[in-house]
C-alpha cells in the first residue's frame, strides 16, 4: 500500500480516532495541571511495565467476585475473542466483532457504577501487583517537574483510577461510548493498542504543548514500538524478546525489574492482555467461582 492510501486506510483512521478520543477523555489530576517543566512528559504502559500481569485481568477477578457478569456473557464473548486472536486478523469487521463481544458486559451499565467498583478493586486486586522499579522511574519524572501519563489499552476509567491512586498526571486509555452516563457497548475508534497509543500520545502532546523530542516513554511490549519511537527518550522495561532486540539494535535503554520467580506468574495475565479483554474476563469469572466455592 502506498503512503497516500495508507494515510486514509480505515484501520489507520480508526487508530487516529481512538487516539484523539483518548486525549480528549484524559483528565489532569487537580494540582498537576501546571508543571515546572511544561514541555516534557513521560508516558508509561501499564501491563507488565508498571503492574505485573494484565490490569484488565485483575479488574475481571474483582468483578467476578462481585458477580458482576454471568457465565453466558463470558462464554459468548470469550469464544469470539479467541477466534479473533487465533486468526491474527486486523480486518476491521473482525476487530469490530471482537470489540463488540468484549464490551457486551458493560452495555447498559452506568459509568459511575464501574468507577466505584474500580476504586475498590484497585486496592484489593491491583495495588500489590505494582512494580517498584517502574514506580521509581515515574516518581523520578514527577520529581524533576515533568508530567506523567499512563497509556494503556485498559478502559480509560480504570486507567484513570490507577493514575489517581499513584499520584500521576492522568491516563490515556480505551474510550467506550457513553450516553447519559450509560455505556452503549460500542468503542470510540479502535482499542488503544499499538499504533493507536502513538496517536494518543501525539494528540495529548499537541493538547498540552509537549515537545515529543523531550518526552520519554516506557513499555514492555513490541506492540508499543510506534509509541516508543515517537519520543526522544524511549525505554524498554521488562521487554518481550522482540522489543529487547529492537531496543538493542537502536541503543535504547533496557530496564528489567522482573524477579525470575515471578516471570511465569506474569506470563498468563500478560497473554490475556495481548489476546484481549474477553479472555481476561473469562479467566476472572473462573477465578471468582473458585474463590466463592
Amino acid at each position: 500500500m502506498d503512503d497516500a492510501r495508507r494515510e486514509h486506510s480505515p484501520i489507520l483512521t480508526s487508530y487516529r480516532r481512538a487516539g484523539e478520543a483518548a486525549a480528549a477523555a484524559a483528565e489532569v489530576e487537580a494540582g498537576l495541571a501546571v508543571a515546572p517543566d511544561p514541555a516534557a512528559a513521560a508516558f508509561f504502559d501499564v501491563d507488565n511495565t508498571l503492574m505485573r500481569g494484565a490490569s484488565i485481568f485483575h479488574f475481571a477477578v474483582g468483578l467476578a467476585r462481585r458477580r458482576f457478569f454471568s457465565m453466558p456473557q463470558i462464554t459468548d464473548f470469550a469464544l469470539r475473542q479467541v477466534k479473533f486472536v487465533v486468526s491474527g486478523s486486523e480486518d476491521l469487521e473482525d476487530m469490530a466483532s471482537a470489540t463488540t463481544a468484549a464490551l457486551s458486559f458493560v452495555a447498559g451499565r452506568r459509568v459511575s457504577e464501574l468507577v466505584d467498583l474500580g476504586e475498590r478493586i484497585f486496592d484489593e486486586e491491583m495495588a500489590d501487583k505494582l512494580i517498584p522499579g517502574t514506580l521509581a522511574l515515574a516518581q523520578g519524572h514527577l520529581d524533576s517537574g515533568q508530567r506523567v501519563w499512563l497509556v494503556t489499552a485498559t478502559p480509560v476509567e480504570l486507567a484513570t483510577i490507577i493514575a489517581k491512586h499513584l499520584g500521576l498526571t492522568g491516563a490515556l486509555g480505551t474510550v467506550a461510548e457513553v450516553r447519559n452516563g450509560v455505556y452503549t457497548g460500542k468503542l470510540v475508534g479502535a482499542p488503544l493498542h499499538g499504533v493507536a497509543k502513538a496517536e494518543a500520545v501525539r494528540a495529548i502532546a499537541e493538547r498540552e504543548g509537549l515537545v515529543l523530542e523531550r518526552c520519554s516513554a516506557y513499555s514492555d511490549s513490541s506492540n508499543d514500538i510506534p509509541m516508543l519511537s515517537l519520543v526522544g527518550n524511549p525505554v524498554a522495561v521488562n521487554p518481550d524478546p522482540l522489543l529487547r532486540a529492537h531496543a538493542r539494535e537502536r541503543g535504547w535503554p533496557i530496564r528489567d525489574y522482573r524477579r525470575r520467580a515471578k516471570v511465569r506468574q506474569a506470563a498468563m495475565p500478560a497473554a490475556i492482555a495481548g489476546a484481549g479483554i474477553a479472555v481476561g474476563m473469562a479467566a476472572g469469572y473462573a477465578v471468582g467461582r473458585a474463590l466463592r466455592a
